[in-house]
């Protein structure tokens, strides 16, 4: 286990967003966290990445409390894609060399570079280094952060809704990028969704969030049309076209 959340707690003044909030993750999967609108779940991320801190609950990386290491120590083992990035006038190297700040102690080395190099080249963007992030198209750009947040070398990469505003296929290539990265990494992945076809596409494990709280957790299993009809109040059903789960509204 990597992760592990125990009855975490929010509330925004006296207006409750979290409730008892429980899971674990291990090495090697990817954790899709989904529910309808309002269900709390870009504040839980928020949460793990230690933008806000809980009112009770405690939250585990590597067996250690989040809320007790220092920032450089969170920013080595946690990487953070937000859902909106502002492109600057960085070139992609740049960028993508930044997530290498919580190693850096006194200049870039000759390791740093390297690692930039193999994460560029991970994400297919070596032909991309030297332009300009304001000259990118969303995919690309989403790559770019994604890249960034792998530099940094985390355990754990934190993404919320990584391919919302993409097309068909930069969204599949998103998701197969994360995907192959945890799995060759050894790392885990905990990724805010709203399509539940990519969601069962690409996830190990899911977390449905209803009411600020867990609904269900777990694998495949939990996927299930009662499931997915309670949390989201639309009747489907879960069938396979080429092998592949997808939910269809009937």
């Amino acid at each position: 286990m990597i992760l592990s959340v125990d009855g975490v707690e929010f509330s925004y003044h006296s207006r409750p967003v979290l409730r008892d909030i429980k899971f674990a993750v291990n090495r090697g999967e990817l954790f899709s966290i989904l529910g309808n609108n309002g269900a709390g779940k870009s504040t839980l991320l928020k949460c793990l990445n230690r933008i806000l801190k809980p009112q009770t609950g405690t939250i585990l990386i590597e067996k250690e409390d989040l809320f007790a290491l220092n920032p450089r120590e969170v920013a080595r083992r946690l990487g953070y894609v937000a859902q909106r990035y502002e492109s600057t006038r960085f070139t992609v190297f740049d960028a993508v060399l930044l997530g290498r700040k919580p190693h850096i102690k006194w200049g870039t080395t000759v390791r740093d570079l390297e690692i930039v190099r193999n994460v560029l080249g991970i994400l297919g963007l070596e032909e991309f280094s030297l332009r300009y992030l304001d000259e990118l198209s969303g995919g690309e750009l989403q790559k770019v952060v994604i890249a960034r947040a792998l530099a940094q070398e985390p355990r754990v990469l934190l993404l919320d809704e990584p391919t919302s505003n993409l097309d068909l296929k930069n969204q599949l290539e998103v998701l197969k990028t994360v995907k192959r990265a945890v799995g060759e990494q050894n790392i885990a992945a905990v990724v805010v969704m709203h399509d539940l076809n990519l969601a069962l596409r690409f996830a190990d494990k899911f977390l449905l969030q209803k009411n600020r709280t867990v609904f269900a957790c777990g694998g495949m299993e939990i996927m299930t049309p009662e499931n997915i009809t309670g949390v989201y109040g639309v009747p489907v059903a879960v069938e396979r076209l080429a092998n592949i789960p997808v939910v269809v509204p009937v």
